[in-house]
């Protein structure tokens, strides 16, 4: 029987059940050699790396799996985590995955990169939350560490609905879920309601029905600058995409390359 009132749950609690399915489509191990390169280009020797948002892990396992990096893997949904330590042991990987809210870093420990990919800082709502994220990060990079993040651009927004609205799909342990988007220009913001099925055995019945609403805050490039404008940072690069072309107001996805100075 459905459930006309399913129930609300907290942004990537619920989700993390169907998290692999939903990006089933998105190739972490290309991601992973994205970002490798990018440290490779624009750090002499990086070793200590931390993937912020990690979500279930993929990213931090490919990067694992180089063989060359100790990876520590972090993300505030204790649900993602789980299924990242999950995938740790399976595929007899290294990474050190840990319970953290990335506005909020409790690390005793520094590294030579940061990064976080698939427009996590989308989820940060506004200019001061993005700087206090910036700040967290830098009080945990050794001097001339690099921070690495992608965000995304209201023409990724207008473009991305045509594709994720109305999506569904099933997921392991017997899950369905149906995505509705929609992009408030106006306003920036992009919102995705997911509502997940856990079915019978049937594959038809329903047996219980929850509800995830995510809201992102769309920036452009030029806003983007300007937050980081505020603080000590320096850019080294704004990558286009997933290759090395310069990023431009073109540009759907934008990954950001920034350097701790030298001398803090």
């Amino acid at each position: 029987m459905k459930s006309n009132n399913p129930k609300q749950q907290p942004e990537y609690s619920k989700l993390a059940d169907i998290y692999d399915a939903v990006m089933e489509d998105v190739d972490y191990e290309f991601w992973a050699d994205f970002i490798d390169a990018i440290m490779l280009k624009h750090h002499p020797n990086p070793v200590d790396v931390l993937e912020l948002a990690c979500g279930t892990g993929s990213v931090s396992l490919f990067l694992d799996e180089l063989e060359c990096y100790n990876v520590m893997g972090t993300d505030k949904s204790s649900q993602m985590i789980q299924k990242a330590r999950q995938k740790n042991e399976e595929m007899l990987c290294n990474v050190q995955f840990e319970v953290m809210d990335f506005l909020d870093l409790q690390l005793n420990s520094t590294f030579d990169v940061a990064f976080s990919v698939f427009d996590s800082i989308n989820y940060l709502q506004n200019a001061e939350e993005v700087l206090v994220f910036l700040n967290e990060v830098e009080s945990v990079l050794r001097p001339g560490g690099l921070l690495i993040f992608d965000f995304t651009t209201p023409k990724n927004s207008i473009h991305a609905i045509e594709y994720l609205n109305n999506e569904e799909g099933y997921a392991n342990d017997n899950y369905r879920y149906f995505r509705k988007s929609s992009y408030d220009a106006d306003n920036q913001l992009h919102e995705n309601t997911f509502r997940i099925e856990k079915l019978a055995n049937d594959q038809e019945t329903v047996l219980q029905e929850f509800s995830e609403v995510h809201q992102q805050r769309i920036y452009t490039l030029q806003q983007m600058l300007d937050i980081i404008d505020q603080t000590a940072y320096n850019i080294r690069a704004k990558y286009s995409g997933f290759d090395f072309d310069k990023a431009d107001d073109h540009s759907l996805r934008i990954t950001m390359v920034l350097q701790c100075p030298s001398n803090q």
